[in-house]
């Protein structure tokens, strides 16, 4: 069996760990094999830049760090844990890839597009994630859930029109992607399990996997 790189991505408080735990049972029901990962972070280096990314600091960290910052920690996960994986034919859960970077630096820094086109580029080539699920939320509802989480970090505290921007970013991405899936995250649990584990069975389907 063929890897496949799944990746979930949303808004904060959008419910992305929870979306990860049911792609897992339905990959244990499937009896495949699978790791799972989370952008910026997922090897020790890796976790080592995310908390220069999502802490605070005395020194004030640019638009253009934080990008770069991503795409070093982006790096580091697809050549030392995501390829090994899917080259071992396991399948790869990420919470986060590289349309996380598109939405944060492209659409809430509003830094150029062509800026993002020539770094994924030079890092990722012509990798790309077999099925994106994006869970949208509208921004307010998310970060009132992230509230009840615990304490905010450095992203999470940015104001409400740059997660707008974001959201943005993110539903245009769907729409002209055909491999990303858009999930309504304000329904009930329930029913946004429903909802994934019916995508990834047409996945599933369609592919032939």
């Amino acid at each position: 069996m063929n890897g496949q790189f799944i990746v979930i991505e949303g808004l904060e408080g959008a419910g992305k760990s929870t979306a990860v735990r049911t792609i897992q049972s339905w990959l244990e029901e499937k009896r495949i094999e699978y790791i799972t990962t989370r952008e910026p972070g997922g090897t020790p280096l890796a976790e080592r830049l995310r908390d220069l990314v999502k802490n605070f600091h005395d020194e004030s960290i640019t638009s253009e760090t934080e990008l770069l910052l991503m795409y070093a920690a982006r790096s580091q996960l697809i050549a030392n844990k995501i390829r090994p994986a899917l080259n071992e034919g396991k399948w790869v859960i990420g919470d986060r890839h590289d349309l996380s970077s598109r939405a944060y630096q492209g659409g809430g820094r509003q830094l150029p597009m062509s800026q993002l086109d020539q770094l994924r580029n030079l890092v990722l080539g012509n990798f790309r994630p077999s099925l994106t699920l994006y869970l949208d939320i509208d921004p307010v509802l998310g970060l009132s859930r992230a509230r009840h989480r615990g304490d905010l970090d450095r992203i999470e505290k940015q104001q409400i029109d740059f997660f707008e921007r974001v959201r943005e970013v993110y539903l245009d991405e769907q729409r002209r992607d055909s491999t990303i899936f858009k999930v309504d995250a304000s329904q009930s649990i329930e029913e946004i399990n429903h909802h994934i584990n019916q995508i990834l069975e047409k996945f599933l389907q369609e592919n032939r996997i």
